[in-house]
């Protein structure tokens, strides 16, 4: 691999780990945890490849990318990102990145990629990005877990295809709410958006109706699973039937298809024309993490629609987090929505929430993978992070130096804010002599704060 590649986020490992690959693989590298800086780089004309996370300390990656597009038309940008939102994924595919990444990152994906997008710059420069489009907060498809990070990507990589899709996943978990966001940012977004029941099957005239209503858009078969023999026979014609603009078909099932393939109750031809490519949306109990995300987003909503200014305290975050939620992200909107509209007061308590669940069938809680984690458990999975990032290559020699530097510099910037910047205090505290601790503040550029002043 050979070129000269830019990487630009605000987490000191990654760069690290990043930069090492990278220049073990045969390339130049310059690394910043800075956008403007990044920016002026691609001004300057550096740089055959940029790398890039999306949230930086002074901007977004993605706003980025068109002003990136105008300046170097044909370089590629491949975005890596932790962010919560499917509207990520869905952005990095429209404003044209080569590629686009969730954390955590298979690094030998990434250095596959990066030859990739190398090798194609020298080949065929790329056309100017298309401008980014807003996003919609109207989508709580949000979740920084694995499985919706993973069912972002996959969106965003179909989402102009004619592939057909099929989205599985229990009842309220937002199956209709995908593929409505897969046609709104498709490029049919200006075209028909039908959503057809069985009984819009029936009689002669029935499919062509269909394929007439969601010319050239997106056609929805919701809840296919429940459709009976002859309806089933009846999608299956209207499938095959021929067409310059033929709908992009989207089916959506909170059952089984195979187990009903399997019981004789769903038919394999219909089945293989609506799989192209499935997407699962995972029910609450498989991402517990997102469900303060999730809250939040529903209490924002609830502010815009009714004026309702409410958030969690600390306790009732603990009890909306911990529910089952059997009927998943309805029937938590319902309940935050709910408690929005009868809460006494902007904080929602504990004893608001319990009254609430208290109505809701009783379920075990639910506890994160990470609850009663001790600090070496964490710190050791930090580790294995670091080495797993290297694809099964041991990292370069000098690991341990690189990570105490890496453990010394938060531990010595959060206790300087929690002494208010009071290096004598700071000291004490660290049990370490203030000389020390003002050499090491040198040597490790932490950057002084108004409240880390230099005593």
């Amino acid at each position: 691999m050979d070129g000269t590649i830019l990487v630009a986020d605000d987490d000191r490992t990654i760069r690290t780990v990043l930069t090492q690959a990278l220049t073990r693989a045969g390339c130049k590298v310059h690394a910043t945890g800075s956008l403007m800086t990044l920016m002026r780089w691609v001004e300057e004309g550096k740089g055959d490849l940029v790398i890039s996370d999306v949230i930086m300390p002074d901007g977004n990656g993605l706003d980025a990318l068109p002003r990136i597009g105008r300046m170097r038309p044909g370089l590629p940008v491949i975005v890596i990102s932790a962010q919560n939102t499917i509207m990520t994924a869905i952005q990095a595919a429209e404003a044209e990145a080569f590629d686009y990444l969730p954390k955590p990152f298979d690094l030998p994906d990434l250095m596959k990629r990066s030859a990739r997008a190398l090798d194609q710059r020298r080949r065929a420069p790329q056309p100017a990005v298309v401008p980014v489009k807003e996003p919609s907060d109207d989508l709580p498809l949000v979740g920084r877990s694995p499985g919706m990070q993973a069912l972002y990507r996959l969106v965003a990589r179909v989402m102009n295809t004619d592939l057909a899709v099929l989205v599985t996943g229990e009842s309220g978990t937002g199956k209709s709410l995908l593929a409505r966001a897969i046609h709104d940012f498709s490029d049919r977004r200006s075209m028909p958006f039908v959503v057809a029941q069985g009984a819009d099957l029936q009689g002669i005239e029935g499919p062509a109706n269909l394929i007439a209503r969601a010319r050239g858009g997106t056609l929805v078969f919701d809840e296919v699973a429940d459709y009976d023999d002859d309806t089933q026979a009846r999608a299956v014609r209207l499938l095959d039937m021929p067409g310059d603009n033929a709908p992009r078909v989207i089916a959506t099932s909170q059952a089984d298809l195979s187990q009903r393939i399997e019981a004789g109750t769903f038919r394999q031809d219909l089945y293989f024309r609506l799989a192209g490519v499935t997407l699962h949306m995972p029910s609450l109990r498989e991402r517990v993490e997102d469900i303060p995300l999730l809250a939040d987003h529903f209490l924002a909503r609830a502010e815009r629609d009714m004026g309702a200014v409410r958030r969690l305290s600390g306790d009732a975050r603990e009890m909306v987090r911990a529910h089952a939620w059997p009927g998943n992200v309805r029937q938590l909107e319902n309940a935050l929505r709910r408690l929005a509209v009868t809460s006494s007061d902007v904080e929602i308590t504990k004893a608001e929430v319990a009254q609430v669940l208290g109505q809701l069938p009783a379920a075990e809680p639910v506890k994160s993978a990470l609850e009663g984690e001790k600090l070496s458990a964490s710190v050791a999975r930090h580790l294995k992070r670091y080495f797993d990032l290297h694809g099964g290559q041991l990292p370069p020699a000098g690991v341990y130096q690189r990570i105490l530097k890496e453990v010394e510099t938060p531990l010595i910037e959060i206790a300087l804010d929690a002494t208010a910047g009071n290096q004598a205090k700071c000291a004490d505290l660290l049990g370490i002599n203030r000389n020390t601790l003002r050499k090491k503040i040198t040597d490790l550029d932490i950057r002084v704060t108004r409240r880390r002043k230099l005593m």
